[in-house]
This record gives structure tokens, C-alpha cells and sequence, in this order.
């Protein structure tokens, strides 16, 4: 079931000026009743979106389809006869920025798109740790707190994965991608503002996230969720495919480090609501194998690791 609910949109340009309080409360609210919100007024330069839109197309077409094609006639997904539960309708490809860029190792990239993305992913990385610190501010944490959790020894991850949902001819037999919490930390997506297909869990409906021209859909991974003990949560989320259009998505994901320690803020931390304590890179491994189920048995998993072990694996993930 679907419902036409009013999606939280933030306008950044309004926290400078007399409508700060009222935008932090959106933004606040956002966190904790739905996980998602959509920014505008940015930052990010329009044509620098619109470029990278354009390239990020332009190599599917060139280097991406045929490979997708490959991949369906391999799987025997060409006439979708019955529902598929267990693969995605997605062409993906991944960059790493953090700590270690892949960017100049994957193939059939030209220069100029390479030096887009590398520019897209710096300002990317700069918006989410201002994001985190708008966080701390409301979750009353010392600015920086979420940075410096997420730092650990190395420094933060950071990486993009880059998919196109090609036009699907039985959009009720396969998912694009499939329902899913993010398991990192802050996730920045540009998405196609033509083509729709990202919806929500919100109060036992899927909720579409609308495609607006030039803004960035903001989500919240499970490290936040524990970091602030469930006042700001994540959000099961999914990609529905459609009959017409090839939808773009460039998902950025600001992660904790390998190895940094993760835990309940303190002055957020409460006897009634525990969540565990654990390294990021344990926590990794465990979702690796059981990103399409519910987030709560992986954090029950955590606080006795010896429990890890009993979660099924069904899925391989891009840790980045």
C-alpha cells in the first residue's frame, strides 16, 4: 500500500537567517520519524550535477548495458515468468574515495568523467560531515562528536556506488533493489529526477522518495541509529523497477573507519534502550551476509558475538 505523505524536504540555504530553529527541527524530526530527508540549496554546483548525470548515463550506455544484458540472459531473467526474490534489476559499479581511492583502477572511465566524480565526491564528503555536525547539534553532542567517533585510528570510509535501473518489461516480478537498512553511517544519494522507483518504510507503507531536480536525498545508516540508542533511526528502504526509463542513482556513503569503536553516546544511552558496543569492521562482516533482513537480529547478533555465527548469510556487500 502506498500513501501520499508530504516527504520531509530541507531547504539548507534557511539555516542562515530567522528560519534556522525551524529548519533543525525539520531536519531533527526527519531523523527520527522516517530516516530519509531531501536537502536543497546545497552547495553542490548544478552544472557539476548536471555533468555528472549526463557521463554517468552516457557510460552506462557504453559500457554497462551490454554486460547488464549479459548478466539477465545468464540468470534466465529475459521473460520474468515468476517473481525473483533473489537477485536485483541493477547495473553497478563502485568507487572508493576513502581512505584509499579506486577511481583511476576501474575501467572504461574517460578522464573527464574520472575528474567529475573525483570533484563530486570531495564536495560529497564535505556536505556529510556538515550534515553530521547539524546532528550534533541537535542530538545536543559536541560538534565534531561524529566525525571523531567515526574517525577511529585510519579515518572515515567513504565510497559511491553508481547503479542504473534499466526499464523492467514485469515490474511486479523484481525489485531493483531489494528492501533493505543501510548498515553505515550517513548515505548523500543524487537520483534521477525523472525517472522514480526509491520508496521508504514508514508506519507499515511504502513511501516514495520524490526525484526533485538537483537535490540530494539524505539517509541514515545503522551506526547512527546506535550511536544515538534509536532516537534517529534507519529506515528500511527498496528500489521498485518500471516499465519506461533507466533510473540513475549515485549513492555516496559516509562510514565509520574499519576500525573505530562504536557505541551508544553516552549522554544519550539509557538502562531501557541498549544497543550493543562494537567495531565497525565485526559489524561489516555480519551484515555482508544478512543486508536483506531486518536490522534488529544483527544487533542482538553484536552483543554476544559468539551469536554471529547463527544469522543465515544470504547476500554479499560493497564495504567499500
Amino acid at each position: 500500500m502506498e500513501k501520499n505523505i508530504k516527504f520531509p524536504v530541507v531547504d539548507l540555504s534557511k539555516l542562515i537567517g530567522e528560519e534556522r530553529d525551524q529548519t533543525m527541527a525539520l531536519i531533527d524530526d526527519a531523523c527520527e520519524n522516517w530516516g530519509f530527508f531531501e536537502i536543497v540549496n546545497h552547495g553542490l554546483p548544478h552544472d557539476l550535477m548536471d555533468n555528472v548525470e549526463k557521463m554517468t548515463k552516457e557510460h552506462y550506455k557504453i559500457s554497462m548495458e551490454q554486460k547488464f544484458n549479459d548478466m539477465l540472459k545468464s540468470k534466465g531473467l529475459e521473460n520474468l515468468e515468476r517473481e525473483v526474490e533473489d537477485v536485483d534489476w541493477e547495473s553497478t559499479f563502485y568507487l572508493r574515495h576513502l581512505p584509499q581511492s579506486n577511481l583511476y583502477d576501474i575501467p572504461d572511465m574517460s578522464d573527464e568523467y574520472r575528474t567529475a566524480m573525483k570533484d563530486f565526491g570531495k564536495r560529497l564528503e564535505n556536505l556529510a560531515e556538515d550534515l553530521l555536525d547539524l546532528l550534533c547539534e541537535n542530538l545536543g553532542l559536541e560538534k565534531g562528536y561524529l566525525k571523531k567517533v567515526f574517525h577511529g585510528t585510519k579515518g572515515p570510509t567513504f565510497g559511491t556506488k553508481v547503479s542504473n535501473y534499466p526499464a523492467c518489461p514485469k515490474p511486479e516480478m523484481i525489485k531493483g533493489l531489494r528492501a533493505h537498512t543501510d548498515a553505515g553511517g550517513i548515505i548523500l544519494l543524487f537520483q534521477d529526477d525523472k525517472v522514480s522507483g526509491l520508496q521508504l518504510l514508514k508506519d507499515g507503507d511504502w513511501i516514495d522518495v520524490p526525484p526533485l531536480n538537483h537535490s540530494i536525498v539524505i539517509n541514515l545508516g545503522d551506526q547512527l541509529e546506535v550511536i544515538t540508542n534509536g532516537r534517529y533511526k534507519s529506515v528500511m528502504h527498496r528500489v521498485v523497477t518500471q516499465k519506461e526509463g533507466n533510473r540513475m542513482s549515485i549513492a555516496s556513503f559516509y562510514n565509520p573507519g574499519s576500525d573505530a569503536e562504536i557505541s551508544p553516546a553516552s549522554s544519550l544511552a539509557c538502562k531501557e534502550t541498549e544497543y550493543p558496543s562494537f567495531v565497525f569492521d565485526d559489524y561489516m562482516k555480519l551484515y555482508a551476509g544478512v543486508k536483506f533482513q531486518p536490522k534488529e537480529p544483527r544487533f542482538e547478533a553484536m552483543k554476544n558475538a559468539n551469536a554471529v555465527t547463527e544469522l543465515n548469510p544470504t547476500a554479499a556487500v560493497e564495504t567499500f
